[in-house]
């Protein structure tokens, strides 16, 4: 196939017109070019669940007008008999067609065909020579005209973003491509099983609202023109979800998009699918439970093991996993020593040893996080639980009952990134306050990331929230973990990209 100069991706001008000429000959020829009358009576999947093994008596009782639509994705011409196969939603189906068949007209409109067409296909079941299952037809219609050539190696292109930009053509001939998108979608569905079953209720809160809260990040703003007020995509739907435990939902999950005006990397997009979840009277060692017993549950419906294949490691997520806290992670993964994580002194001169670099305005808290994610975090492979995070890096989460300088708080990592973030909630009123209070102070000292002060939510817990935890997990990284993906973009259908120039 002849490639355009200007990008190896796209076919040449002279391709294009081809198919144009085409299709111009039929519209003179008076056929109608786009119709939408053609209802097929099977899928390709259908027919090879059912009559893979068929024998020839099957075949020859099967109905003898069955109907398929779908795109071609390989054509064999011979001189009045040939072989194309369709490709539809899942399956593709071997289709044998001959002049005697279908009449010279329809044979002629054939010859014309090319790959990437969508056709209409009616016929009956045989077998070949070679046994393969194949459709000879009877009747064949253009539906749809492909004007442009599909690619011949979209596996091995060197311009890997080509697949991010036309998802359509990536999900069109790259069988992989869908099966990630298809187990996603079963992934999600499978979630809402999951919580439906433990009696939660889902529920949908503000996309765009009037304070940006529930996360350290920097928010997207916008404008209101009839309310002529600032607005902020949500970074999170924490404060939210939190106030319906205050009305009552004593078991709330929500399955949406998270907003964030942050870097694009592999692991991180702009726009981002979480589920958040609350639980009344838990406690976040509950969440590590009912954690373990979500994702051994995922594991046995999607892959059918407790061993996931992840890039050139194979992830157990056999239960009970490992528990660590931020200092052990750093002396047992980041090669510190123990009173190195033990004091901010310690801890730059390790940051020093390693070369990470640490602001000299950090607090012990702040210092010990930055030091984990620089030293440890990259090699957390197998299921960890890491705790201990420190009350400053945590405006929302309830202080630990022996050491209120540290919190009730979880992060989930596996394959050295994280996946999910929970702790016992917050729900003294007057702490909150004082903790948004001091996240205005890191506000007014250039921190973007840091909470303004949410008044609503600080009464809301006025009226009383019950004792509870919550968790957010990533989804985009969940189906990450098992597809085996190495990038967000893999995962998201159309994941945000620079304009092309």
């Amino acid at each position: 196939m002849a490639e355009s100069d200007s990008n190896p991706n796209e076919p040449s001008i002279e391709q294009v017109e081809v198919r144009k000429q085409k299709l111009a000959k039929l519209k003179a020829a008076g056929a109608a070019l786009y119709p939408n009358d053609f209802k097929p009576t099977h899928t390709a999947s259908a027919i090879a669940g059912r009559y893979a093994t068929a024998g020839d008596e099957d075949l020859a009782a099967a109905p003898r007008d069955i109907r398929i639509a779908g795109r071609i994705v390989a054509l064999r011409r011979m001189g009045k008999a040939s072989f194309f196969h369709i490709q539809d939603r899942r399956e593709r189906l071997q289709v044998y067609i001959q002049q005697d068949g279908v009449g010279k007209e329809t044979y002629d409109l054939f010859r014309t065909l090319d790959t990437g067409d969508i056709v209409g296909v009616s016929g009956h079941l045989f077998r070949t020579r070679t046994k393969e299952l194949t459709l000879e037809a009877q009747s064949l219609r253009l539906l749809t005209k492909c004007l442009r050539p599909l690619p011949e190696k979209w596996h091995g292109l060197s311009d890997v973003e080509a697949r991010y930009r036309q998802r359509y053509l990536d999900l069109m001939v790259n069988a992989e491509a869908r099966r990630v998108f298809e187990t996603r979608s079963r992934i999600v569905a499978l979630l809402r099983r999951f919580f439906e079953a433990r009696d939660f209720l889902e529920v949908e809160t503000p996309m765009m609202q009037s304070i940006p809260g529930g996360a350290a990040a920097r928010p997207f703003v916008t404008h209101h023109n009839t309310l002529d007020m600032e607005l902020y995509l949500r970074v999170a739907p924490e404060l939210f979800l939190k106030r319906l435990l205050v009305g009552g939902f004593e078991r709330v999950f929500e399955l949406n998009r998270n907003f964030r005006n942050e870097g694009i990397s592999v692991r991180h997009n702009p726009e981002f699918t979480m589920l958040e979840f609350y639980q009344a009277y838990a406690t976040f060692d509950d969440l590590m439970a009912l954690t373990e017993e979500l994702f051994t549950a995922l594991a046995r419906e999607v892959a059918g093991s407790l061993q996931l294949a992840y890039g050139e490691h194979t992830i157990d997520l056999a239960a009970p996993w490992r528990r660590l806290s931020i200092a052990e992670a750093i002396v047992a993964y980041g090669g510190a020593a123990a009173d190195e994580v033990a004091t901010l002194d310690g801890l730059r001169g390790f940051a020093s040893k390693r070369e990470i670099h640490l602001d000299a305005k950090l607090s012990y808290g702040s210092a010990l996080v930055e030091v984990f994610e620089a030293a440890a975090e990259a090699q957390l492979i197998q299921p960890t639980f890491i705790t201990g995070y420190p009350i400053e890096v945590s405006p929302l989460a309830r202080k630990n009952d022996r050491n209120p300088a540290m919190v009730d708080r979880f992060e989930l990592y596996i394959g050295g990134r994280e996946l999910a973030n929970a702790f016992s909630e917050l729900n003294d009123p007057a702490d909150q306050r004082e903790r948004f209070l001091a996240q205005m102070a890191a506000r007014e000292s250039g921190d973007e990331t840091a909470n303004p002060i949410d008044e609503d939510y600080v009464r809301a817990l006025e009226y009383g929230m019950p004792p509870a935890a919550g968790e957010g997990i990533g989804i985009d990284r969940l189906v990450m973990l098992f597809t085996n993906s190495p990038s967000i973009r893999d995962v998201i259908l159309f994941p945000l990209l620079r304009p092309q120039r």
